[in-house]
């Protein structure tokens, strides 16, 4: 099941509207804005906003936990909320 992190530290699970895939207007609302895909392993991925940082939201926690986790040696970080879900999720 596919989880939201919010930056208030808040998980909430998740599932298609449609049942199997995020569509783009899903995506784009969960994150408040364009999207931006990261891999995050061999079956997952992390949409995030992909303006968080100049729209200056408030910092993810747990997101830039998972992100910095599954990109060894990575020291960026995270802002607004995001969507962690199965590749296959997003088409």
């Amino acid at each position: 099941m596919a989880k939201i992190y919010k930056t208030t530290g808040e998980v909430l699970d998740i599932e298609p509207k449609n049942g199997t895939d995020f569509q783009l207007d899903e995506l784009q609302a969960i994150v408040g804005g364009f999207i931006q895909i990261i891999e995050i392993s061999d079956t997952e991925i992390m949409v995030m906003n992909e303006e968080g940082k100049l729209e200056n939201l408030p910092f993810n926690e747990k997101a830039t936990a998972i992100y910095q986790k599954s990109i060894l040696g990575v020291e960026d970080f995270i802002e607004g909320d995001v969507l962690v879900c199965k590749d296959k999720e997003v088409l």
